[in-house]
């Protein structure tokens, strides 16, 4: 039998023929992914990528955004700070200008802020730190106090000027016109009316307490010198009346009376009361253009 008719030869013929079709097709595959696989790490090398898989240019954009965004945010807290220190300013210049005393005190009591007007009235240089009790520990109530004040509100004499502001320290209501007889630690005396008033953050806690001092140690001595005079008027009423009484009585016996010796006494008498009359008047002028010019 010839071997190309032989049927075992026909099938190892067509199966090396398979085989050598797969070879080639295999190649071929191999050779295209090889090409491919070049081409993606040529690209690769011409842009590498970021730690964190980005290309460079894309992690430049990034990183040149996130610096854009620090600027704005260090050019914001720049203005924030210049406007709170032109608020700050603005602040001290007005306390310092103003002609009463104010002070902050923190939630504790003690005193974080104050004006001139205050270490000078209160005779501190520098009472920053003080507790409020330190502060007013010299200080006495005045009676007038509950004059102004409701029966609710009333204190006692023997009441310190802590316990007075203590609702005003603890937030709960403001106290006015709270008049106090003060000592500075150099033996002035003065009159103080203060006022208290808690300081509220936007979520309703306390943040402090202002005291506002306003010094009345000028109004209560003219109140004091009026209250005197008008004493003394009414004394000197009296005794003009007196006066007047006594010299009508003396000049009417003066008209009755036909002894030349008891008229001359009588008149005698009236001029004493006279002279006396004018002395009393002159006294009073002289005290009041005194306190006129003192004043």
């Amino acid at each position: 039998m010839s071997p190309l008719i032989n049927p075992m030869v026909l099938r190892m013929a067509a199966l090396l023929f398979a085989a050598l079709a797969a070879f080639g097709l295999g190649l071929f595959i191999i050779r295209r992914l090889r090409k491919n696989l070049v081409a993606e790490t040529d690209e690769i090398n011409q842009a590498p990528l970021a730690a964190e898989g980005l290309p460079v240019h894309a992690y430049h954009a990034v990183i040149q955004q996130l610096k854009q965004q620090k600027h704005e945010l260090s050019a914001q807290q720049l203005a924030e700070r210049r406007k709170a220190k032109a608020s700050d300013t603005l602040s001290s210049t007005i306390l310092s200008n103003l002609s009463c005393g104010v002070l902050f005190l923190n939630t504790s009591g003690l005193v974080r802020q104050t004006n001139a007007a205050a270490r000078k009235l209160l005779g501190f240089a520098s009472p920053v730190g003080l507790h409020s009790s330190d502060l007013f520990r010299t200080a006495r109530l005045r009676p007038e106090n509950n004059a102004s004040l409701s029966t609710s509100e009333a204190i006692t004499s023997e009441a310190t000027v802590e316990q007075a502001l203590a609702p005003a320290l603890a937030g709960k209501s403001a106290v006015r016109g709270l008049l106090l007889n003060y000592v500075t630690r150099d033996g002035e005396n003065h009159v103080i009316e203060l006022t208290a008033s808690p300081v509220l953050a936007e979520d309703a806690s306390l943040m402090g307490t202002t005291l506002v001092l306003t010094d009345k140690t000028d109004i209560e001595r003219i109140r004091h010198e009026q209250k005197l005079r008008q004493e003394i008027s009414s004394q000197l009423a009296l005794g003009l009346r007196d006066s007047l009484t006594t010299i009508a009585g003396y000049a009417q016996q003066l008209a009755c009376s036909r002894d030349a010796d008891l008229a001359r006494q009588l008149a005698n008498s009236i001029a004493q009361e006279a002279a006396q009359l004018d002395r009393t008047i002159g006294s009073f002028l002289g005290g009041a253009r005194a306190a006129t010019s003192s004043s």
